[in-house]
């Protein structure tokens, strides 16, 4: 008696995968069977078709969430750079820019502090740096920078060791060239 009752149990127990694989299995007829003997799980057809038009609209969802997401960080990845007109216009203390200009004459070394002032190539306007930190080899008058500055009361501070110089245009003539 108690094995007759673990066979109807078995028989009539469902999952979420279908019937149970047991020999008293039964046949749902609210599923249709397949054709192909062996071709379908749990003797169920699902259309080829269906499937490979399902693999395509997953794979093609999670590639363009992956471009999104590549294109999102590479967008707010960078920091806008600013000349001297703009910084002096736009910084408020306590956030940082990076200031990018030609260096003026008169660069001054106050104990480990450079002071030096940047031009804006467009106007006539410049930005007094003190910057500490690592200054560049080619680092002199005339010649392109950019540093990373924050506000500090009524002068700009350099980040240390943020200061790199651009290199001359080698389409640019040299001082003294003849054509």
């Amino acid at each position: 008696m108690v094995s007759g009752w673990r066979e109807k149990f078995l028989a009539t127990n469902t999952t979420l995968i279908g019937p149970s694989l047991f020999p008293a299995e039964r046949p749902r007829p609210d599923l249709p069977t397949c054709p192909v003997a062996g071709f379908c799980e749990n003797r169920h057809c699902t259309n080829p078709e269906r499937k490979r038009a399902i693999r395509l609209a997953v794979a093609l969802t999670a590639a363009l969430l992956l471009a999104t997401a590549l294109i999102y960080t590479s967008f707010t990845a960078g920091r806008q750079e600013l000349t001297a007109s703009q910084l002096l216009a736009r910084a408020k203390p306590g956030q940082s820019y990076i200031l990018a200009g030609t260096v003026l004459p008169g660069v001054v070394h106050q104990g480990g502090t450079l002071v030096f002032r940047v031009r804006d190539p467009r106007q006539h306007v410049a930005a007094t740096v003190h910057y500490s930190g690592l200054v560049p080899d080619p680092f002199a008058p005339g010649r392109g920078v950019l540093v990373t500055v924050s506000k500090r009361g009524a002068e700009f501070v350099g980040e240390n060791n943020s200061l790199t110089t651009k290199c001359p245009s080698k389409y640019q003539a040299a001082a003294g060239a003849k054509y």
